[in-house]
């Protein structure tokens, strides 16, 4: 027996605890078979079917059933037609992102997107011309150069600095590339592959230098839901008025609740000149307007997505704990960046002393495992490799051992 019993918030809390559901993240799900891009493309990418997946963007862990039910409710219903944006879909973000980031978003700010790295495409295709010059700060996300190459605009590049373990923009460096052929700026944030939540007085300073230059800034925001709580995640229209004046922001809760398959991006332009132009865009080709399921999938992630957001951080920060610890008590030649953010891990394998096509060898052939090589994200990702833990635990563990024997054996020289 409890010798004073509960007080009334003991109480209302113990019913609350008792009411929450714990949402399992331990659970192993078949993909294969479902035309799933991370295990049934292993053939034609890695060249070998059987390979462990650790690379694609998207997490193992069963779509929250919130989601899954609001699709099920809507497909009793036997009419597919045309659709919009309700009012509650509308609402659903403005409410998520207040309560996120403290930030008052206004309706007519928000725009569907068809996804982010279209986003990204109709951006520059509105805004800039056939020769202009983008700035990228690798290593970061492949398409920030592919698809400005693709659309015969000149990739400026503007080296992330690696300084004492960690990296820094640098804007000595961006303010000496900017020229007047320079139009935009390509924004990782959070940062992929290296999880970085950039400070606030970090967006501050590249907002002045981009506002000051006429450059747009291109604002990819995808994993900002995924910040980490120690990390304070600052979308960048909010960090000063000069970056609200000079920014396009692209959200979604695509990598959150694992609906990359569903698309379900969104865009918000809190400058009006900016927003009637690029809308007035996204308009005439209808680019604005998303599938019935892309509003109600997010409308129930914004709606009721809380609690298993939370959980879901908690189960990965714990898996990168895990390759942390592993990492420095088994196998120390490969350190882990400290991710501020997200579920990918980028992984420092310099001190194995192997050339990236090794390295790459050591990780497929010798531990079976699928990464995706650090040279995808600019030559910078030398001697780096970017591992997906959103799985399993297991996974995780199982991955780590195979890569542990591995290295092991090649040293031995089996």
């Amino acid at each position: 027996m409890f010798s004073g019993g509960f007080d009334d918030v003991g109480i209302r809390f113990f019913a609350y605890f008792c009411r929450m559901k714990i949402y399992c993240f331990d659970e192993m799900i078949e993909r294969r078979g479902t035309d799933c891009l991370k295990y049934d493309r292993l053939d034609r990418y890695f060249g070998n079917k059987d390979l462990m997946p650790f690379w694609v963007a998207d997490m193992d862990f069963r779509t929250p059933d919130f989601i899954v039910d609001a699709l099920k409710e809507r497909c009793e219903h036997p009419v597919f037609g045309y659709t919009f944006p309700s009012d509650a879909y509308t609402e659903s973000i403005r409410r998520w992102v207040h309560a996120l980031y403290g930030w008052e978003v206004r309706s007519e700010w928000l725009s569907f997107i068809p996804g982010v790295v279209k986003g990204i495409a109709l951006a520059l295709e509105y805004f800039t011309r056939p020769g202009d010059k983008v700035i990228i700060q690798p290593p970061v996300y492949h398409p920030f150069r592919i698809v400005p190459e693709s659309l015969h605009r000149q990739v400026v590049y503007n080296p992330l600095r690696l300084r004492d373990g960690v990296y820094e923009m640098d804007f000595e460096q961006l303010e000496s590339v900017i020229d007047g052929d320079c139009k935009a700026l390509i924004l990782s944030s959070p940062h992929n592959p290296a999880g970085i939540v950039w400070k606030k007085e970090t967006l501050k300073t590249l907002a002045e230098i981009c506002h000051r230059r006429h450059l747009l800034v291109i604002a990819d925001e995808i994993h900002a839901e995924m910040s980490y709580p120690a990390f304070a995640h600052h979308p960048f229209p909010t960090v000063s008025d000069k970056a609200a004046e000079c920014s396009i922001t692209f959200m979604a809760p695509s990598k959150t609740f694992n609906i990359a398959g569903i698309v379900s991006s969104y865009a918000i332009v809190p400058d009006d000149v900016l927003r009637r132009a690029f809308y007035a865009f996204l308009t005439a080709g209808e680019f604005h307007e998303g599938t019935l399921f892309s509003y109600i999938a997010a409308t129930a992630a914004y709606t009721h997505g809380a609690e298993w957001r939370r959980q879901m951080l908690d189960y990965v920060r714990g898996n990168m704990s895990l390759v942390d610890t592993f990492l420095r008590e088994s196998l120390p030649q490969i350190r882990l960046y400290p991710p501020q953010a997200s579920f990918l891990a980028w992984l420092d394998c310099r001190e194995l002393h192997l050339s990236q096509p090794e390295l790459v060898r050591l990780v497929e052939d010798g531990a079976g495992l699928a990464f995706n090589s650090g040279v995808m994200f600019g030559k910078e990702g030398a001697g780096f490799m970017r591992m997906n833990v959103g799985c399993p635990r297991s996974l995780v563990e199982k991955a780590l051992h195979a890569l542990k024997q591995a290295t092991e054996g090649r040293e031995k020289g089996d």
